[in-house]
C-alpha cells in the first residue's frame, strides 16, 4: 500500500468519504489511489475556490470533516478566500494539498512555493508529511484537529504519495467533545440574568439548531432578556415551529440602534457585535460603551450543556417557547424585485429545504419574508469573501440528497466561482439557483454612500467600477454552456413558475432574476 492509498483509507475509515478536487501532476497518485481505496466519492471542481467553498457547505450540513484536495502552493492560493470564510464560521475541513517530491524542492521549479506559509494564516493547523510510513497517522492527526470546528492543512509531497507505507492506514480516531463550559462562568451568567438589566443573549457560531433556539425563547421568557443571532450564523434552524429570535442588523448604524440601551450582552457561539468596516464617524463596537460583555462560550464550547444548566437554574424547562408560526405569503403578483423574490421564496420553500445565502442586498429582503415559511436550515455566508454560495451549494446538495436546496447569488459574486455550475450539472444536484441579476455590485454603491467617499456620490470612473453591466452577462447562456436549465424571470408571475418547476423537479435549475439594484438617489 503506497502512501496515498494509506492517506484515502484513513480519511474513509474516518468517515471522511467525500474529498472536492482540483489535481495537478503532484497528486496523480493520489488520483490514482481512488481507484484502488473503496469508499471515497471523489467531486471534481473547475476551480480550486470551488473546492474549498464545496467543503465548506458539506461540512456543515454533513457536521463532520470535508477533505479537499488542491495542487501546490498555486492551487491553495486559489482557494484561500473560502478557506477564510470557513475558518471564520467554526467549519470542519481537512486540506490535502500535493507538493513537489522532496528531493525536487531544492531545484526551485516554477510551481514551487511555501505552502506551509500561504496555508498558516487561514488554517489553526499545518503540517509536512515527510516519510510514506507517516502520512497516515498524520492524516489521523489532521482529522482530529479539523474536529468539530477547525481547518487542517497536510501538505502530501508527491513522493510521500508514491512511497510505500509499512505501517499501512490509521484507524479511527475520537474527534474532540464540545469544550466544558465551567460553573463558574455559567454562574456569572446567571447573576447577569437575574439582575433586572437590559440584557442581550447574541447566539451564533457554527450552528444554531431547532432545540438550542427553543431553549433560548424559554430562558428569554423567564429572564426577559432579548435574543438575537450574530448578523451571519454559518448555519441556523428557521422557519414555522421554529423560536422567535431577531437578527442582529449588518448595517452598522442599525445594529447601534437595534442594542441601544444594552446594558449586558451575554455571547453564546458568538464573537462581541463589531462593524464589518470603519466608517468615518461610525463606532466600530456596536455594543454602548458602559455594556457588560460576557463570553460564556465559544463556537466549539458544549453550548447545548450550557443552556440545559442555565434552563434549569432558572425553572425555565416547563415554559412553552413562543414559536414562530407557519404563515405562507400569496405568491406575488406584478413587477419582480428583491421584495416579490422573497415573497415568492417563502410561498414555494419546500419544508426542510436548504438555502444558501450570498444574495447581498437582495438577500436582506427575503431573510425576514421567509421566517414564517415552512421550516428549513439557512446557510450564511461567515468570513465575508464572496465566491462562497454557488460552491457552498453543491457541497450541501452532496451532503443532503433529499433535500432541496436553494442557492441565493448575486451576479457579481457569482462570477468569482461561476465553474459552480458545471458540478453541480455534472453530480445532477437538486439546486435551484436565484440569480439576482441587477448588473452592479449593488452592495459597493451602497458601501460608496456610507463611506462618504467623495461626498457618498461617485463620479464616472468610480461608478464605472461599481457597474457590471456593459455587456450584460447571459447567465442564461451561461447556465446552458455548463449544462444546466435556466429561465429568465422578468415579472414576479416568470419568477413563481421558475420557482414552481424548480422545487418540483429534480436536479438544477438556474433563475435569472431581472431585479432593479437599490435606489441611492443617484
Amino acid at each position: 500500500m503506497n502512501g496515498a492509498e494509506s492517506l484515502i483509507q484513513t480519511l474513509v475509515n474516518n468517515g471522511v468519504e467525500v474529498c472536492f478536487t482540483n489535481p495537478g501532476t503532484s497528486e496523480m497518485h493520489f488520483v490514482a489511489a481512488l481507484d484502488e481505496v473503496d469508499g471515497m466519492r471523489c467531486v471534481l471542481c473547475l476551480f480550486e475556490g470551488v473546492v474549498s467553498g464545496a467543503a465548506h457547505g458539506y461540512a456543515l450540513m454533513a457536521r463532520k470533516p470535508a477533505s479537499t484536495l488542491l495542487h501546490l502552493g498555486p492551487g491553495l492560493g486559489n482557494a484561500l478566500a473560502n478557506v477564510h470564510n470557513a475558518r471564520k464560521g467554526n467549519v470542519p475541513i481537512v486540506n490535502i494539498v500535493g507538493d513537489h517530491a522532496t528531493y525536487h524542492l531544492q531545484y526551485d521549479a516554477p510551481l514551487t512555493s511555501d505552502i506551509e506559509g500561504i496555508a498558516g494564516p487561514v488554517s489553526h493547523w499545518v503540517h509536512t508529511s515527510r516519510e510514506a510510513g507517516d502520512i497516515a497517522a498524520d492524516a489521523a492527526t489532521a482529522i482530529t484537529e479539523a474536529g468539530r470546528g477547525r481547518v487542517a492543512t497536510l501538505i502530501l509531497p508527491a513522493d510521500v504519495s508514491w512511497g510505500d507505507n509499512p505501517n499501512g492506514p490509521a484507524e479511527r480516531v475520537t474527534l474532540p467533545e464540545p469544550t466544558p463550559v465551567g460553573a463558574e462562568k455559567i454562574s456569572q451568567a446567571l447573576d447577569m440574568l437575574r439582575a433586572e438589566k437590559a440584557t442581550v443573549i447574541l447566539a451564533g457560531g457554527r450552528e444554531l439548531t431547532l432545540e438550542q433556539g427553543l431553549q433560548l425563547q424559554r430562558i428569554a421568557q423567564a429572564t426577559g432578556a432579548r435574543i438575537m443571532t450574530e448578523t451571519f450564523p454559518a448555519r441556523v434552524r428557521r422557519g414555522a415551529g421554529t423560536a422567535e429570535i431577531e437578527r442582529l442588523p449588518y448595517l452598522a448604524e442599525l445594529a447601534i440602534e437595534s442594542l441601544k440601551g444594552t446594558e449586558q450582552m451575554i455571547t453564546l457561539g458568538a464573537d462581541a457585535p463589531v462593524s464589518f468596516f470603519a466608517y468615518p464617524n461610525v463606532p466600530g463596537i456596536l455594543t454602548p460603551p458602559e455594556c457588560e460583555i460576557l463570553a460564556l462560550a465559544d463556537a466549539n464550547a458544549d453550548i447545548d450543556g450550557v443552556l440545559a444548566a442555565l434552563v434549569e437554574a432558572l425553572g425555565a424547562a416547563d415554559i412553552e417557547p413562543t414559536l414562530n408560526p407557519l404563515d405562507l405569503p400569496d405568491a406575488p403578483s406584478g413587477p419582480l424585485d428583491a421584495a416579490a423574490a422573497g415573497q415568492s421564496l417563502a410561498h414555494y420553500l419546500p419544508e426542510d429545504a436548504i438555502v444558501v445565502d450570498e444574495g447581498i442586498t437582495a438577500g436582506l429582503a427575503c431573510f425576514p419574508a421567509t421566517v414564517k415559511a415552512r421550516q428549513h436550515d439557512w446557510l450564511n455566508l461567515t468570513g465575508g469573501s464572496i465566491g462562497w454560495g454557488l460552491p457552498a451549494a453543491v457541497g450541501a446538495a452532496i451532503a443532503q440528497p433529499d433535500r432541496k436546496v436553494i442557492c441565493m447569488e448575486g451576479d457579481g459574486s457569482a462570477m468569482y466561482t461561476v465553474q459552480s455550475l458545471w458540478t453541480m450539472a455534472r453530480e445532477n444536484l437538486d439546486v435551484t439557483v436565484i440569480l439576482f441579476n441587477n448588473r452592479k455590485y449593488n452592495v459597493l454603491e451602497v458601501e460608496f454612500a456610507r463611506t462618504g467617499a467623495r461626498g457618498g456620490k461617485p463620479g464616472p470612473k468610480a461608478a464605472s467600477s461599481l457597474d457590471i453591466g456593459t455587456p450584460d452577462m447571459d447567465f442564461v447562456a451561461i447556465a446552458e454552456g455548463m449544462g444546466l436549465k435556466a429561465g429568465i424571470a422578468e415579472t414576479a408571475e416568470a419568477f413563481n413558475q421558475l420557482m414552481e418547476e424548480g422545487m418540483a423537479t429534480p436536479g438544477p435549475l438556474l433563475i435569472d432574476a431581472r431585479i432593479p439594484p437599490l435606489d441611492l438617489g443617484w
